[in-house]
């Protein structure tokens, strides 16, 4: 903060070394289904790939410059397979052409393989890396019980392996860290050249196992990032919005979307994503920042742009026609 209690941002350098302005823009990303939930608990959730691209064109005219894309079939089951990723991203660029295009690789239970093929064959501009193991968990204080509990096993040999498939692919990693070992952890990647400065990192705090969803907590793992990097926080559940204003205050960049978070900040359930965009690009400007152009975006996360639709287009879709 400066002496008038303004967020400092700081000067960060765009592909070629090029200076880029103080990051006076904040960059939205929106998670737009998940896996886990549904249609009974949310109705907007999307299922099939024209209902992942409508949810896309409300999201983007709200402000989103990113997708995060966890793949399902038409029927609302989760899917890894690349058909399902190529048909739901396809539909989404023929919607937006513009937007960033950002692929889930987490799962549980699925063969390592299969979590990141589709990010080798469909070459997305980030691919998600999580940065750790953990207990991962959701608990209701009505029932006094957990409503679901496992282990996220993400020990080094897989982050390696899934970190080689994207540098193979020219996929840049987007850091998933839900707690500050999750954040120590880039550094022998750093160290070992196949994580590549400048650092994508998605701050995640309110997973049961994971970091709190408090203010203090998300500036000290946004404090430990190295000076280069580029970071936005994920906040799960209706603590969202106090998280969005914190991480807009801090300089960073944020995600909201039906993955994370169904309500609004007045507690109505959103009807879409674009719901949930709109209203976390009211939170940036009310901080004095500005929404970020899917090209701001590109420029600021060190991305090449105009970007190679090419792989997805291979089946004869011409993206923005």
């Amino acid at each position: 903060m400066d002496g008038a209690g303004r967020p400092v941002s700081r000067v960060h350098k765009g592909r070629g070394g090029v200076a880029l302005p103080p990051m006076e823009t904040c960059i939205i990303t929106f998670a737009l289904s998940g896996v886990a939930a549904n249609r009974e608990q949310c109705p907007a959730i999307p299922y099939t790939p024209q209902e992942y691209a409508a949810e896309a064109r409300r999201a983007y005219d709200a402000g989103a410059a990113v997708v995060h894309i966890h793949a399902r079939y038409p029927d609302g089951r989760p899917s890894f397979r690349v058909e399902e990723y190529e048909a739901i991203t396809k539909a989404i660029l023929v919607e937006v052409p513009d937007i960033v295009v950002n692929f889930s690789t987490g799962a549980v239970g699925i063969p390592l393989e299969e979590r990141v093929r589709h990010i080798s064959r469909l070459k997305p501009e980030l691919g998600a890396l999580n940065m750790g193991s953990m207990n991962y968990a959701k608990y209701s204080s009505t029932r006094k019980a957990m409503v679901f509990d496992f282990v996220f096993a993400n020990p080094f040999a897989d982050i390696i392996f899934l970190l080689e498939q994207m540098n193979a692919a020219g996929v840049k990693p987007e850091c998933e860290c839900f707690d500050t070992g999750h954040v120590a952890s880039m550094d022998p990647l750093i160290d070992m050249g196949l994580l590549r400065p400048p650092v994508q990192a998605s701050l995640i705090v309110g997973v049961l196992g994971g970091a709190p969803p408090q203010a203090r907590t998300l500036a000290h793992l946004a404090s430990l990032l190295a000076s280069d990097s580029t970071w936005e926080v994920v906040a799960i559940s209706r603590k969202q919005w106090e998280l969005v204003a914190a991480a807009t205050d801090l300089g960073g960049n944020v995600r909201v979307g039906l993955e994370d978070n169904f309500y609004l900040p007045s507690g109505e359930m959103a009807k879409s994503n674009g719901d949930l965009v709109a209203a976390a690009a009211r939170i940036v400007e009310a901080s004095g920042r500005r929404v970020a152009s899917a090209a701001e975006a590109r420029a600021h996360l060190a991305l090449p742009d105009p970007p190679d639709r090419s792989p997805i287009e291979r089946a004869g879709v011409r993206i923005g026609e």
